[in-house]
């Protein structure tokens, strides 16, 4: 029963169906996480959640449970129901043959083939209400919503820095900076991710495994990505290697090396430029990219507008010097108003560590 007591029933159903959606997590991939619930007469008759693509949309889940008892109930739902026929039917025709009267959603639907759910709805008499803890909705399918309006996937950079803002000493070592902990929290990242990116001086300096340790996989192992403007040399003992996830390289040009990292068993995609690597990997559904670095990468990243989130670990040390890696080794900005900043700010203690978290926002 829906407790009487609510202030906002409809906010607090709706939280009910995100967390029902959050069980799609790793399985609805490259679809979004949707959440439904049915209630008639003050009952929640009908329960349903997106599972995998190619599955049953959570509203069509929901109804099928509720059966006759969905007639005159009301539909909440993390996403505008979908207008159009794809791999299943228009949830839109489910939802007026149910005999719903009333269809109350979270986020509108980004992708152009399918929005526009509401308008049919209330062209067939169903009254509809839009935008109940949206934000909430929207954040569960980030990487989706952004590449709909963008093109591109949803890149998060992550870093250990010293106090100084350095990512390594001059001698390019970096082992370890930030604490067990943070590395513990670094892991989670990678394991939600569709992939993991570094730079050809990663690769040559510190020949990283890039596989997911100590915590669950989200969803399929994340891919290995090496961003290179060359392919770089040959060296047999790379752990990029190792049978433990897929690794492929995006280069500019092509080289005597690349035929023996082939052999070796890592995909090699000539692009002309970073945007084109990211298209590549949108295309290919990788749709939530971690990028770990190093320097000259991540100014790139920064100086292409390309990264969207920020997740830094500082630790309480300091590195100093001049040729030292810093986070942005490239030209940076002429003027402070040129700078890019954070906002949504999160900071979390972990052991000695501050983990630092926003969103980053460039100037027009």
């Amino acid at each position: 029963m829906v407790p009487e007591e609510m202030s906002n029933p409809h906010e607090v159903l709706m939280q009910q169906a995100i967390e029902l959606a959050k069980k799609g997590g790793g399985t609805t991939h490259p679809n979004p996480r949707v959440g439904a619930i049915v209630v008639n007469n003050g009952e929640v008759v009908g329960l349903g959640w997106h599972k995998r693509a190619g599955g049953p949309h959570a509203e069509a889940v929901a109804l099928q449970v509720a059966g006759k008892r969905a007639r005159g109930g009301t539909l909440y739902v993390t996403l505008e129901p979908c207008a159009s026929h794809g791999r299943t039917p228009a949830c839109t025709e489910a939802i007026r043959r149910a005999g719903i009267r009333h269809v109350v959603y979270a986020s509108s639907d980004p992708n152009p083939k399918m929005a526009g759910g509401h308008k049919i709805l209330e062209a067939a008499g169903i009254s509809v209400t839009a935008g109940v803890l949206r934000a909430q909705a929207e954040g569960l399918n980030l990487p989706f919503f952004h590449y709909l309006r963008t093109g591109r996937p949803y890149v998060t950079a992550k870093a250990a820095i010293s106090l100084d803002g350095k990512m390594a000493t001059r001698t390019h070592q970096s082992q370890w900076i930030s604490g067990e902990a943070s590395r513990l929290h670094a892991q989670r990242l990678r394991a939600a991710s569709d992939a993991i990116i570094v730079g050809a001086g990663t690769l040559k300096h510190d020949n990283p495994s890039l596989t997911v340790r100590g915590v669950p996989i989200i969803g399929d192992v994340p891919l290995r990505v090496v961003m290179c403007f060359e392919t770089p040399k040959f060296f047999a003992d790379c752990k990029l290697l190792s049978a433990e996830a897929p690794a492929r390289f995006y280069v500019r040009s092509i080289n005597a090396h690349t035929e023996q990292w082939r052999q070796a068993g890592v995909a090699i995609e000539q692009v002309g430029s970073l945007g084109d690597a990211l298209k590549h990997l949108a295309r290919d559904g990788r749709l939530q990219l971690l990028l770990e670095g190093g320097g000259e990468l991540h100014a790139s990243f920064l100086e292409a507008h390309c990264t969207d989130e920020l997740v830094l670990y500082q630790a309480p040390i300091l590195i100093g010097g001049r040729d030292a890696v810093s986070l942005w080794s490239g030209r940076g900005v002429d003027t402070m108003a040129e700078a890019p900043h954070l906002e949504q700010v999160e900071r979390l203690m972990l052991d000695s560590d501050q983990m630092i978290r926003g969103r980053i926002v460039y100037p027009d």
